[in-house]
């Protein structure tokens, strides 16, 4: 955790450190929390407003980017830890926060049963009337510090990007791509996009990557993980890579071994972009740290291809 403009980074615990980040913003002893993490980080969530010398009844907003279980699988549990607390979740995610039968489901068929059992726990509601719905533009006070949520569709339509005017920062949720600590290099932060399934839609990722640019902002707080410096240089090497993923989609579809030629071919697209970056691990270290997001980024780009034909 740090505290600079009462921004403290939580790691949920989730798969690894340093894999899955929640935030916590406290102002003027109110809190706020963006993300939250599977029901498993509900005491490290708990600790963390300890630390900062809070309590739960401190808290007023959890803020989720998106409903997909490692940034939300636990606010229903959460929830019913903050007693003053209301949900801001982006129109199209509050069905699944009032009913997270079909979320469950959805995340069953990617990970199987035994999977969602061990690493995500108990997915619980939220009680609708705990539930604001953050249209785009929306403001989010909390103790006069302005927050602003917008829409960013690309990795899921039902994501938001949440703007801190104070720190000059976006929380970006999995927009802004993956940046995991391990693969930082002397040029800096390596990065990469997500195109977990099944919501992936290239030309809306680039323009939501666009628009957070447009702030000129100082900093990301990415979900994946932690913050990150450079955001003008880390934006253009994502719009690229997401040019560079959907040709090489186009170049594996219709082959036997698709999914097998779509992991191959960006396991050679983000080893390049690492030697180019000058990442200190070699090349089977880079593989290991990325192999679930391959192997997801792999299958979202495959329910692309294959949107059209359902």
């Amino acid at each position: 955790m740090s505290g600079e403009y009462g921004i403290h980074t939580i790691d949920t615990g989730f798969q690894r450190p340093q894999f899955d980040a929640a935030y916590l913003l406290v102002e003027r002893g109110r809190a706020a929390f963006i993300d939250c993490g599977t029901a498993l980080a509900v005491p490290r969530m708990l600790a963390a407003l300890g630390e900062a010398g809070l309590a739960p009844q401190d808290v007023d907003w959890l803020i989720l980017t998106h409903v997909h279980l490692d940034h939300a699988g636990g606010a229903g549990a959460l929830m019913q830890a903050l007693p003053n607390a209301r949900l801001l979740v982006h129109p199209r995610g509050a069905p699944h926060m009032i009913d997270p039968t079909r979320l469950v489901a959805g995340a069953t068929a990617v990970y199987g049963e035994e999977e969602i059992a061990r690493s995500y726990g108990p997915v619980l509601p939220v009680a609708e009337e705990r539930i604001v719905i953050a249209e785009d533009g929306a403001t989010i006070p909390l103790a006069g510090r302005e927050l602003l949520a917008i829409d960013t569709p690309g990795h899921a339509r039902h994501h938001l990007c949440v703007w801190d005017a104070r720190s000059e920062s976006w929380f970006t949720g999995d927009t802004f791509g993956l940046s995991y600590r391990e693969l930082d290099g002397p040029a800096g932060p390596f990065i990469i996009p997500t195109s977990s399934p099944v919501q992936f839609e290239p030309e809306a990722m680039q323009a939501s990557i666009e628009r957070l640019l447009a702030r000129v902002p100082c900093a990301m707080y990415l979900t994946h993980y932690g913050r990150v410096d450079a955001p003008g240089a880390l934006g253009r090497a994502l719009i690229e890579q997401i040019a560079a993923m959907v040709a090489l989609a186009r170049g594996c579809d219709g082959r036997p071994d698709r999914h097998r030629c779509l992991v191959a071919a960006l396991t050679a697209l983000y080893l390049e972009r690492a030697h180019a970056q000058g990442v200190a691990l070699d090349d089977a270290g880079v593989v290991h740290v990325l192999a679930m997001d391959i192997e997801l980024n792999a299958q979202g780009l495959a329910s692309w291809l294959d949107r059209p034909r359902r």
